[in-house]
């Protein structure tokens, strides 16, 4: 697979629909490594979903009622999560905020 271009600006990044009131942007990425910025708006909901690659997430801003596996707990700005492959979890914003993710491998289904 190809590699993103070495510098990704933000500006000139669109945001893809990713459900209802939730849309992301996808940065920096290779064959092994993807970065993607999430923005929900409150209310919105990440269904519970499952993949192979193993995710790792910073909360940028915002409060998540996240599920992992049986796990529920709230996150907010700072907080931060992984996610090993094919373990179920999903959220529900609490109030409006970004999420950081990275994904190993590159989730080619994004682009």
């Amino acid at each position: 697979m190809k590699s993103s271009e070495l510098y990704q600006f933000g500006e000139e990044i669109a945001w893809t629909y990713a459900g209802e009131g939730v849309s992301r942007k996808v940065y920096g990425s290779d064959d092994q490594l993807m970065m993607v910025v999430v923005k929900f708006e409150a209310g919105a909901v990440g269904d519970l979903h499952e993949h192979p690659h193993s995710q790792v997430t910073y909360v940028e801003s915002g409060a998540f009622e996240m599920t992992i596996g049986a796990e529920m707990k709230v996150i907010r700005k700072g907080d931060g999560y992984y996610i090993p492959p094919h373990v179920v979890h999903g959220c529900v914003c609490l109030e409006a905020g970004v999420l950081i993710d990275s994904f190993s491998p590159q989730r080619s289904d994004f682009l």
